[in-house]
């Protein structure tokens, strides 16, 4: 295997455990707030179709080619979150490792991310971490826990 070959699988990973710790939940439990944050598991799901749109889209060509989801309804935001993991997907496959954002991030993170190994290595960990926020959601909505892939 080859490093972005290794990268991507773990992406992939990730994004598949979002997707496996949700499935059956109802657009009721999806669109209830557990946390004190107010966060929702669908509004995680909108979340992180954002992050991979701002992170391959905007800052690793400098542009956004596809937008928001048609609307808040829980197959919207799921068939968006699987379009900007498809077209980060695309990106990334055409994409040098070594490649410096063409874009940029407001903030910290500005400095510390200086290529697409960078980028995705962050959305990795952006996913994983939401992930977890999910395995506690769901927990808390019907009791079911070790929902992910792996």
């Amino acid at each position: 295997m080859t490093e972005k070959s290794t990268l991507l699988m773990f992406l992939r990973a990730q994004r598949e455990s979002v997707l496996a710790i949700l499935d059956g939940l109802g657009e009721e439990a999806l669109t209830t707030a557990v946390f004190p944050s107010g966060w929702t598991p669908l509004g995680m799901v909108e979340h992180l179709g954002d992050a991979e749109r701002h992170w391959f889209q905007e800052v690793v060509t400098g542009r956004v080619d596809s937008g928001e989801p048609a609307s808040r309804t829980p197959a919207a935001v799921f068939a968006y979150y699987r379009a900007q993991c498809r077209r980060s997907d695309e990106i990334f496959a055409a994409t040098p490792l070594s490649a410096p954002p063409r874009g940029m991030h407001p903030g910290p993170l500005a400095d510390e991310i200086t290529d697409l190994r960078g980028v995705v290595l962050h959305v990795i960990e952006e996913t994983a971490r939401h992930a977890g926020h999910l395995d506690v959601a769901r927990e808390l909505l019907d009791g079911r826990t070790g929902l992910g892939p792996r």
